[in-house]
Order: C-alpha cells, then sequence, then structure tokens
C-alpha cells in the first residue's frame, strides 16, 4: 500500500481534512450533556443506525458518540482546540476531570509555547484540549502547568515541533 501513495498524491487524491470522530459512551445523554457543557459542542440530526447515536457539531467538523459498554482505550485521545482555554481549564479542575496519570502531566507546556491539557468525559474516554500561545494565559493558571521540558528534554527538531500547522516559528 505504501508505494501507491506517492501515486495517489499525483492524483491530487488523498485525506484533506478529518470529517468526524467517533467515541463510545455509557450513556449517550451523559455524555452529549458533557461536551455540550464543557466545550459548548451542539447536537445535529443523525440518521438511525442499529447503535443509538448522536452526533455533535464540533465547528465544521463532527463528533460522534455511539453507546456501547466498553471499557476506552487508555492513551488513545481526541485533540481539540477551545476558544477559551483558562474557562475548560477551571471547569475541568472543578469538577475533577483532570487526567494527570496517562501521560505523566494533567497540564503542561512544550518550549514553542503550546499547551496540552488531558482529561477524561463520562466514559472514560481521553481528551487532549491544546492552546497556541501559554504566554497569553493568567499567571495564576500558567503557574499551574508543567513544562514538557521537565520530563523529558526537548532538543533539536524537537523543541520546534508544533500542534499547529503552518504557524512553525
Amino acid at each position: 500500500m505504501a508505494l501507491l501513495a506517492p501515486k495517489m498524491l499525483e492524483q491530487g487524491l488523498g485525506a484533506i481534512r478529518v470529517n468526524h470522530v467517533s467515541i463510545h459512551a455509557d450513556d449517550l445523554e451523559e455524555s452529549a450533556r458533557f461536551y455540550v457543557e464543557i466545550f459548548g459542542m451542539r447536537r445535529i440530526p443523525h440518521p438511525t443506525f442499529q447503535e443509538r447515536v448522536v452526533w455533535l457539531a464540533v465547528g465544521d467538523q463532527q463528533l460522534h458518540l455511539f453507546e456501547r459498554h466498553t471499557d476506552p482505550p487508555r492513551y488513545h485521545h481526541l485533540g481539540l482546540d477551545v476558544d477559551d482555554f483558562e474557562a475548560v481549564y477551571r471547569v475541568s479542575k472543578e469538577r475533577g476531570l483532570l487526567d494527570g496519570e496517562t501521560w505523566h502531566q494533567a497540564v503542561r507546556f512544550h518550549p514553542a509555547g503550546w499547551v496540552q491539557m488531558y482529561l477524561r468525559d463520562p466514559a472514560g474516554n481521553l481528551i487532549e484540549v491544546d492552546w497556541p500561545d501559554v504566554s497569553t494565559l493568567s499567571p495564576d493558571v500558567v503557574a499551574e502547568i508543567g513544562r514538557l521540558e521537565d520530563e523529558r528534554p526537548q532538543q533539536g527538531d524537537a523543541r520546534l515541533a508544533t500542534l499547529y500547522a503552518g504557524k512553525q516559528r
């Protein structure tokens, strides 16, 4: 399959964006409420499938919830940009949603300035909340954020890595 990739690219074939991500929910209403309340997503119409589902709008992409009683994968996660990192941080901290075990710190920033926060939804799915610039956050919030550099030194190209394609320094 890897041999087909260059030919596909020459023909203009290939993925152009992520359309949606599907994750499980133990309780559809509880999970939908979580994504609406914490992230401001909105419910949108969905088809009828064999399994119960809820579709949520995330900008021009979608998050699909499907009801299954299964354990979530520990490390697989969904990364979201938000328009108010501090508000999501404060409500996540207040509700005890932060996950500081899976990736060693619940909230950390990279030497290039971008921030990652990890939390769990009601079904246990791992959510990464991203922010482009730690310097735009309040000093009291920054004081509670760890440095990725303290976990692992970031050298060479690792210091230039970014979650924000096209915005590298």
